[in-house]
């Protein structure tokens, strides 16, 4: 069935909050490096504040590198962003309630837009650092509302791909951040050019607000707020799956009666572990593959395997674009091959592109080696437990509880990616090739998991997911 102009195109408008996610996520990976060495005094300045976060002697930490020494702080300003994220995830739910999805939306985009021009003009890592944590506060609120909206706006029927827009965006959004980071890094541009890696992002954050003005309010939050001829008004312009606008009207109206009621119940209680139990271990997984160390060090890790920066740039690109390809490959047969199949082929993939990684590293074979073992990771990332990680979680738990799921998930989600970025220089300096190994084993442990724990959701029935589960 075709889809209508304005609920397309507000899809795609909802979805370019996504875009901004993955850019805003990426386009430090071009810089840190440049910032470590930047910053690194200040760094210096902080750790005899606060003391050394390494546990060394005092006559070890002599012999250290001073790099190694402040690698701690260094990794605490990369994630200053994911902290935000954290925040924003659980921060604009109510207040979108409140004052609706596309208003909310529009306070994001202001957010991303002081957050790229503050870090383009930061005049010292705590500030750098301030204006990370807001942009990631909107980064938050992005992977929570733009999907939402879009969710609310649409026809059953057509729900499932419109919704999927923003987690194409997402990894479009990453593959433009390094695109741009690389054509910046060669136009010769000095000190300047870490600026203009974060600055340029502003422009797209301008045509997000702008473009927000020209979509339809959410028909489910105009119902809650007894705004009924303007949701009506929506409905007849989006569609409805029956082409009845009424019955639509009247089904929002008891979903939102289900909602409230289910509110009463308590989530964390003995007949809903198992559920909670595969939402957090998934969540966990997704992150101890290191994927988050790839997004954010990118350019570092092949410089660490020989390339030189724009080279490295140049690697980052087709490392973002095998991303992209891939994750269109898992969304087209995600229904067709089952949640778990793909799981078990990005399993089994990251357990041999770690591998090839490490022995990359640990050999001193260079940079192909190392790029061909990172195609194979994003590759079997994208395919696997990029694509099913938001899908599974949505189905394991009850109509009622589903939101509280999505967010357990996503704090989890999001908490390991803060762990993972903050350690990855601190050990990629003292470990080398060994923490890809150390990754590797965890994706170990996740092929186990997959093999004996994860239930298949392909086809199943809500209902009867949740009576295997345990769930009565």
């Amino acid at each position: 069935m075709s889809i209508k102009g304005i609920l397309l195109r507000s899809a795609i408008v909802a979805a370019l909050g996504g875009l901004l996610f993955g850019f805003d996520t990426a386009v430090i990976s071009g810089a840190e490096k440049t910032l470590q060495q930047k910053y690194n005094d200040q760094y210096a300045s902080i750790a005899q504040i606060f003391g050394r976060p390494e546990t060394v002697t005092a006559e070890a930490e002599k012999e250290l590198p001073m790099l190694q020494k402040t690698s701690f702080w260094h990794g605490a300003l990369v994630i200053s962003a994911l902290i935000g994220t954290v925040i924003g995830s659980l921060l604009f739910g109510k207040p979108a309630d409140k004052y609706g999805r596309s208003g909310i939306m529009k306070i994001l985009s202001l957010l991303y837009l002081i957050s790229s021009v503050g870090t383009a003009f930061a005049w010292g890592a705590v500030s750098f650092s301030i204006f990370r944590f807001i942009g990631g506060l909107a980064v938050g609120g992005s992977s929570v509302l733009s999907p939402m909206y879009i969710a609310e706006i649409s026809p059953a029927r057509v729900r499932g791909r419109l919704v999927a827009v923003t987690q194409f965006n997402i990894v479009l959004g990453i593959l433009l951040a390094y695109l741009s980071n690389w054509i910046i890094s060669m136009m010769n541009l000095g000190a300047l050019e870490w600026r203009w890696m974060f600055g340029v992002e502003a422009f797209p954050n301008l045509v997000f607000f702008v473009l927000l003005y020209f979509i339809p309010r959410s028909p489910r939050w105009l119902v809650a707020q007894n705004l009924e001829d303007e949701a009506r008004t929506v409905l007849e312009k989006v569609g409805t799956d029956t082409g009845n606008v009424e019955e639509e009207l009247d089904a929002i109206r008891q979903s939102l009666i289900e909602h409230a009621a289910s509110l009463k119940e308590p989530f964390f209680q003995a007949k809903y572990l198992k559920p909670i139990m595969l939402a957090v271990m998934i969540a966990m997984f997704n992150q101890l593959s290191g994927i988050n160390a790839l997004i954010y060090y990118t350019k570092r890790i092949f410089e660490m395997a020989g390339a030189s920066g724009t080279n490295a740039m140049a690697q980052s690109v087709i490392v973002g674009f095998t991303n992209l390809v891939f994750t269109m490959a898992a969304l087209a047969v995600i229904d067709h091959f089952g949640r778990k199949k793909l799981m078990l082929v990005g399993s089994i993939g990251y357990i041999i592109s770690l591998s090839i990684v490490a022995w990359g590293f640990k050999s001193g074979s260079g940079g192909v080696i190392v790029l061909i073992g990172f195609i194979v990771f994003i590759a079997a990332h994208a395919f696997g437990q990029g694509a099913v990680i938001w899908v599974f979680i949505s189905e394991i738990f009850p109509n009622t509880l589903r939101a509280r799921g999505q967010a357990l998930g996503s704090f989890t989600h999001w908490i390991m990616a803060a762990l993972i970025s903050q350690t990855f220089p601190m050990f990629a300096e003292q470990m080398g090739w060994k923490i890809f190994a150390i990754y590797g084993l965890c994706m170990v442990g996740q092929l186990v998991w997959v093999l004996l724990a994860m239930p298949e959701t392909k086809g199943v029935p809500l209902e009867k997911i949740q009576k295997e589960l345990g769930i009565e």
